[in-house]
């Protein structure tokens, strides 16, 4: 019986343990699936927990439990408090400041309703189309649904949205069946194609792939990939990145070849790539998805191999390029590339003197939004970075605007405490490069 007691003891502790976790990241992204029965859930679970501290605990067992238990109570509370105010302040954010701000975000959406106000009034720059936008719906209705937010805009005076996907090919292909299954981009080497026709074929496939893109309104697609191949099977816990299924070629002078002809044929049928992930993710081993990473492979490696597609590329097309949430030590050992000041303007906007869009991958992924959603925000801005994308967890975007809004200077005591953003220099930068997009 004393053994039960200490395991059921014990078990009261880590289940209350696990508690004040779920209430310190109430609305994290990794929950999403529960989303509308989270705070419920969480809230009956605390309630439990009281009256099971007050029933069992023991001595000056019974306060400790019973002060962690409403501690905890009162956090998920205040979380969810703080979350209804934010959205409820960027929906009334208004004029040329606000939209300067939103022009900038790249959100996804479950329904267009929900984010028609928000393109109305410019506090978003686009939209993100994937799967759960396709589901059980014909190629009409996305196309209608599309031109319908485009219209607010026009009517709004404001420019076009930009409208994004995700449709690589292979695995990723995020608006199939709607737009073709295409194989993946290595399948062109794979088939031994001979290399006078490697080039035409991947422009082919560009074109194919683009015209049904543009078709149903899409703008700019996250592809291709031309983070080289690392050579090796996925690691046990990389579940969604998977760079061996989806890179081209573990060849530069290949990869480059085939990535540059396949972005020139979007181009041709009206739709912009985006070269990713920056600065290349064959040698990282974690899944940015959900775990912090650190790219060791030196830098000069890097610019003699892997970084040769996305030079030669961007300097001959308009393909936008996409930063990884990876650490590059050698280079900046605090901040990811994808708000990293240092690496943005000295290495790609300076070094390379590549003046075209950089869009971030998903801050709503572990990598950056494990480090503070409000920092990888404000800081991707202050660097430089034009579009920010938050694609999975799309309700997140109110959080980023509204920490954009307070560091911008809007409200000066948020600002000073996160950190002021310093926008007019890239804010001109930026605009100029949205508007050409456009």
């Amino acid at each position: 019986m004393k053994l039960l007691r200490v395991i059921a003891a014990a078990a009261g502790w880590l289940a209350l343990a696990t508690l004040w976790f779920w209430a310190w990241h109430l609305k994290d992204p990794h929950l999403l699936f529960m989303r509308r029965w989270e705070l419920p859930l969480l809230l009956a679970a605390l309630a439990a927990a009281i009256v099971i501290a007050w029933r069992f605990a023991r001595g000056m067992l019974r306060p400790v439990a019973l002060g962690l238990a409403c501690a905890a109570l009162l956090m998920a509370l205040c979380n969810e408090a703080a979350s209804r105010q934010h959205r409820a302040e960027v929906r009334a954010m208004s004029g040329p400041a606000a939209q300067a701000l939103g022009a900038h975000f790249i959100v996804g959406y479950d329904d267009a309703n929900d984010v028609r106000e928000l393109a109305r009034r410019g506090l978003i720059g686009g939209i993100f189309v994937t799967g759960r936008n396709v589901k059980g719906r014909t190629a009409d209705a996305l196309r209608e649904e599309i031109q319908g937010l485009q219209a607010v805009r026009r009517q709004a005076g404001l420019p076009p949205l930009i409208v994004a996907t995700d449709q690589e090919g292979g695995g990723v292909s995020r608006l199939s069946p709607l737009v073709e299954r295409q194989p993946a981009l290595s399948s062109l080497l794979d088939a031994e194609v001979p290399e006078d026709q490697l080039a035409e074929r991947a422009r082919a496939y560009g074109e194919r792939q683009g015209k049904a893109l543009a078709a149903l309104g899409v703008t700019l697609n996250f592809s291709p990939v031309v983070d080289l191949r690392p050579g090796r099977a996925p690691g046990r816990w990389d579940l969604h990145t998977r760079i061996e299924e989806r890179a081209i070629s573990a060849d530069p002078a290949l990869t480059t070849q085939v990535a540059l002809a396949y972005a020139q044929g979007l181009e041709a049928a009206g739709v912009r790539g985006t070269l990713k992930h920056f600065p290349g993710l064959a040698g990282v081993t974690a899944d940015t998805h959900h775990f912090a990473a650190e790219l060791r492979t030196p830098v000069a490696q890097l610019a003699a191999k892997d970084w040769k597609p996305f030079q030669e590329v961007s300097k001959q097309s308009d393909a936008a390029i996409m930063l990884g949430h990876v650490i590059l030590a050698e280079l900046d050992a605090e901040y990811p590339v994808s708000f990293s000041r240092r690496i943005v303007q000295r290495v790609i906007r300076g070094e390379w003197g590549y003046q075209g869009l950089l869009v971030t991958d998903d801050l709503t992924m572990g990598a950056a939004y494990n480090r503070g959603l409000c920092e990888a925000t404000v800081r991707a801005l202050d660097a430089g970075v034009d579009l920010l994308l938050i694609a999975f967890d799309h309700d997140k975007y109110f959080d980023a605007m509204h920490c954009a809004h307070q560091a911008a200077g809007l409200t000066a005591r948020l600002a000073t405490q996160r950190g002021a953003l310093d926008l007019p220099m890239p804010e001109r930068r930026g605009a100029q490069r949205l508007q050409s997009f456009r």
